[in-house]
């Protein structure tokens, strides 16, 4: 059982199951990227979706080995930043996610191509997860907390996938259909009674606001992305994280311009104070988003302080 969605000129989702043979797919991957390289792509990305095998890095990465998919989409991505903005876990949980990368054919290196996300039609959006994991918490902190897991899916590894919607704050009451509200004035109950997170209009009516603040920040960090070399393709380094929540901070390094961007991030609802990690040669940072200090505490030490459920985006000089 297996088949195939186009996405435009430029690549193919295979969605597969688990007893499709191997051999069709190293013969069939070949062949398309041979035959969009004819055709004048060079860039032709081909990934797969695969199900029903559960959310390990390893499992997700066999299948880039044994069936020669060139990547797969990132569920253990999504599942770790459940895990670790869900309020009880700490972010070791996306250290332990990052430490497997090397599992992919072509190695780590390979993982920065892996479609990332953190919600899905099929699957749930973000906040769903994060009010069944914290049914107490309000709206303001669930909306903190779908914040950090947009700052972790634009600045680390991959190539992330926002699904829409999610930058106006819908909520979804579960996986598939229940996730799959537009932007249109929706007629359908079940959408219409959610409540949605920063903003205080329903799915009853249009939903495309420039002003959201979650449209703002995708927005922004999109940006930077696209402007800064280190955030597409750099290599990836986790300087720290906890065994509680609270800190997590990791590099993206471009070794070909030599620019570093560091994100931290604290998970936890209490002020962060803490130490993070740079290389020795480091001497100063510049914000760019948030509040990152000016200069290095000691060699490779930066002395950061953030509030609660917030993250900093600083260029490492």
């Amino acid at each position: 059982m297996a088949w195939i969605d186009r996405f435009g000129v430029d690549g193919f989702r295979v969605d597969t199951a688990r007893h499709v043979n191997p051999e069709f797919w190293q013969a069939f991957v070949p062949a398309m990227l041979t035959r969009a390289k004819a055709k004048g792509i060079p860039n032709f990305h081909i990934f797969g979706e695969i199900g029903g095998i559960g959310l390990e890095p390893g499992k997700l990465a066999m299948h880039t080995r044994v069936d020669g998919f060139p990547a797969v989409i990132d569920f253990a991505f999504r599942q770790a930043a459940i895990d670790a903005l869900g309020g009880k876990d700490g972010t070791n949980k996306l250290w332990e996610l990052f430490f497997q990368d090397p599992l992919y054919e072509g190695g780590a290196d390979k993982a920065r191509i892996q479609p990332t996300f953190i919600s899905n039609h099929d699957n749930g959006r973000f906040a769903y997860y994060l009010r069944k994991a914290l049914p107490n918490a309000s709206d303001d902190e669930v909306l903190a907390r779908v914040r950090l897991g947009h700052a972790l899916l634009l600045t680390m590894r991959g190539v992330p996938t926002i699904y829409s919607g999610d930058e106006q704050g819908f909520t979804g009451d579960g996986w598939d259909q229940d996730a799959r509200e537009d932007m249109f004035p929706s007629k359908v109950a079940i959408y219409n009674d959610n409540r949605l997170l920063g903003t205080s209009v329903t799915t009853a009516q249009s939903n495309f606001d420039t002003r959201h603040p979650l449209y703002g920040l995708i927005s922004k960090l999109s940006k930077l992305r696209q402007s800064n070399p280190a955030l597409r393709r750099g290599r990836q380094l986790v300087r720290n994280y906890s065994d509680t929540p609270g800190l997590f901070a990791a590099s993206r390094i471009d070794d070909a311009s030599g620019q570093e961007i560091l994100l931290v991030l604290n998970s936890s609802t209490k002020p962060l104070q803490a130490n993070v990690e740079l290389s020795s040669k480091s001497t100063r940072l510049e914000s760019l988003l948030g509040d990152c200090p000016s200069m290095v505490r000691a060699p490779g030490s930066a002395a950061f302080s953030l509030p609660p459920l917030d993250f900093a985006l600083c260029v490492v000089k």
